[in-house]
């Protein structure tokens, strides 16, 4: 009896230690004081409606940021679908993330076309396009990789851009938070999302 007595009290104990834990990590991750990388800054780009604006135009709210282009067979559609689903899963929650998505081929990502993409995906999406080099400034930023991989025997327009395919949830002043792998669960993303939108960040 007494044997399982302590062996009722060893599991008590690490269920609550384990939770303790968890609760730790999960704040740590998605919002905690130590949580200091260099993700996001300064940034000048166009969006879907032809209007310059900065990253302090997006202060106030989460961000949800997505590199990608519009020419992209399946990594960036699922990525934004995702990003999609994680708001509908916040409900109401989602009228304090502004999902943004920012071209790494400006070349053939106009306002306009950036425009009749993100339309499909939710309608407070954000396309951002630009010059060459306020996207690059604007990758570096997020430390974000991408590169034009010509197609062998095409055309000028016959590439594809290779390009790294996080997503990353920016707190209310634009400061990094966390980053999501490609394919990552939208609940979880929601879930992070909501973390910050009811702790205030």
């Amino acid at each position: 009896m007494k044997s399982r007595l302590v062996l009722v009290l060893s599991v008590l104990v690490v269920l609550v230690v384990g939770g303790l834990a968890g609760r730790h990590y999960w704040a740590a991750l998605v919002g905690g004081e130590h949580n200091t990388a260099a993700i996001g800054g300064p940034f000048t780009l166009i969006d879907h409606h032809g209007k310059t604006v900065t990253n302090a135009d997006f202060q106030g709210k989460l961000m949800l940021v997505y590199f990608g282009y519009t020419y992209c067979p399946d990594v960036c559609p699922t990525a934004l679908t995702g990003i999609a689903e994680a708001l509908d899963i916040l409900a109401g929650g989602a009228d304090e993330v502004t999902p943004v998505f920012i071209t790494v081929d400006p070349e053939r990502d106009s306002s306009e076309a950036m425009a009749d993409y993100v339309g499909v995906f939710y309608p407070t999406m954000v396309g951002l396009s630009g010059s060459t080099d306020q996207v690059a400034a604007a990758a570096r930023a997020f430390r974000v990789f991408y590169a034009k991989v010509q197609e062998k025997d095409g055309g000028p327009d016959d590439y594809v851009m290779d390009h790294s395919a996080y997503t990353y949830l920016m707190d209310r002043q634009g400061k990094f938070l966390v980053h999501f792998p490609h394919g990552a669960d939208p609940a979880m993303m929601a879930q992070a999302a909501r973390y910050n939108v009811d702790e205030g960040a």
